[in-house]
């Protein structure tokens, strides 16, 4: 198995856990809110840790970063969060080298999602990566790798219909409420938080349902106005939750907040209401189940149904696969090239070195020697010879690190220590 080593000591992890083998809410406890990925950063930072990426949504949360071992990732994110270590070990995933880089690919492409083709989560890797740069804390291998994912994603979007129709939680939730609530155009439905969830899902509402009266509320009210203005909804102030909860035949909850914004002590109910919480960590309190005319759908069990849709998806799997492979191909030929590249610039240095001593020489001994002509000469072998050494380097059959250490030895040469060198070591070793 091949290694990808950022130095001697560290390597490339991918840790996390998600829908797969975690609940909503061991999901919950592991929610990094946007403050937390952020404090992240800055402890990643101060505890010496070169480049790292850090996502949590609503189905998962990870890091991707370099360490000298796992740990140092893991301690990251419990400490962060209200996640313990005893509970990633028990529900978690750890990868590295190679197997990080294929989930990495697997996940931004839309092929881990809880529903198959959902590609929200690209958008979210994307904006980690800015982040994490403004923080000095992403290398070119880190924004290559993500570039690379991006690349795929497009193009399993736009090459493939592994995403044809809706294919979010928003949708599957407003599929859920069109499938379970009758004449839905005509009742009143409550949308409570207008993040990205909730925005889809507002868009999907409005699209689907034909319902030209949603209300929606969200603690900064100003941020509801934008997300109504786009499709002519009511808003109402924060105050007025609780009244409008007594009106509403369907309340969507799809904030960030870290506890519980609703409970039963909040439902002053006189008619039967549907409650979608879409959050994590969850937002509706299960003391709400207690309640006879209450019925609460959580992102989890929206996210088990399936339809006609989303088997044919399955049928696209293959070739999201190739397109994947195609262009880990293509990263994996750049890694290797930017492994390499800092031993070929130094032969090319040394024979360079050879090549002045030997026309210096040949300039006293020849009377009518031609520089120029010389220079010419020598130049074109130096290249070819170069070009033949990397070549071989490229060979997939071709022992890299064995053959980088013997050209090294061979021509006395020792690679300065920039970061082509620690690029050069986040390459394949055998």
């Amino acid at each position: 198995m091949e290694n990808l080593n950022l130095s001697k000591h560290q390597t490339f992890y991918a840790v996390g856990l998600s829908y797969k083998k975690a609940d909503a809410e061991t999901r919950g406890k592991f929610s990094l809110d946007d403050k937390a990925k952020t404090q992240v950063l800055i402890q990643a930072k101060n505890e010496g840790i070169d480049s790292l990426i850090v996502t949590s949504t609503c189905n998962r949360t990870e890091i991707y970063g370099f360490a000298q071992h796992p740990f140092q990732l893991i301690k990251l994110m419990c400490e962060n969060s209200k996640g313990t270590v005893e509970e990633f070990q028990k529900f978690a995933y750890v990868y590295k080298n190679q197997e990080a880089i294929s989930h990495m690919f697997r996940v931004g492409t839309g092929l881990d999602s809880q529903i198959l083709g959902d590609f929200e989560i690209i958008s979210q890797i994307k904006n980690s990566f800015i982040e994490s740069k403004s923080y000095a804390l992403a290398n070119s291998f880190m924004e290559r790798l993500v570039n690379a994912v991006i690349q795929a994603s497009k193009r399993i979007k736009n090459e493939t219909e592994i995403s044809s129709g809706a294919t979010s939680v928003a949708f599957a939730s407003v599929q859920y409420i069109m499938n379970n609530v009758e004449d839905i155009s005509q009742k009143n439905i409550l949308l409570f938080g207008t993040g990205k969830i909730g925005r889809n899902t507002c868009e999907n509402l409005v699209k689907h349902t034909k319902n030209d009266h949603i209300v929606l509320i969200n603690r900064t009210k100003n941020k509801a106005e934008k997300v109504a203005g786009k499709f002519n909804l009511i808003v109402k102030d924060y105050t007025d939750l609780p009244v409008e909860i007594q009106k509403a035949d369907v309340l969507v909850v799809a904030t960030g907040a870290q506890n519980p914004t609703i409970d039963k002590d909040l439902l002053n109910l006189k008619k039967p209401l549907l409650i979608l919480d879409l959050s994590i960590p969850k937002n509706v309190h299960e003391n709400v189940k207690s309640l006879s005319n209450v019925s609460l759908i959580h992102l989890d069990h929206l996210s088990q149904m399936t339809d006609e849709t989303l088997e044919k998806r399955k049928e696209h799997i293959p070739a999201a696969e190739a397109i994947i492979a195609e262009v880990k191909t293509e990263f994996v030929a750049w890694m290797k090239a930017r492994k390499f590249a800092p031993t070929i610039h130094a032969l090319k240095e040394k024979l360079n070195a050879i090549k002045e001593g030997e026309l210096d020489f040949q300039r006293k001994k020849i009377s009518n020697f031609d520089p120029e002509q010389a220079e010419i000469i020598s130049n074109r072998i130096i290249q070819k010879i170069t070009t033949h050494f990397a070549n071989h380097l490229k060979d997939d059959t071709t022992m890299v690190d064995e053959s980088i250490e013997w050209i090294q030895k061979v021509f006395q040469i020792n690679p300065s220590h920039t970061e082509g060198e620690i690029l050069q070591k986040a390459g394949y070793n055998e």
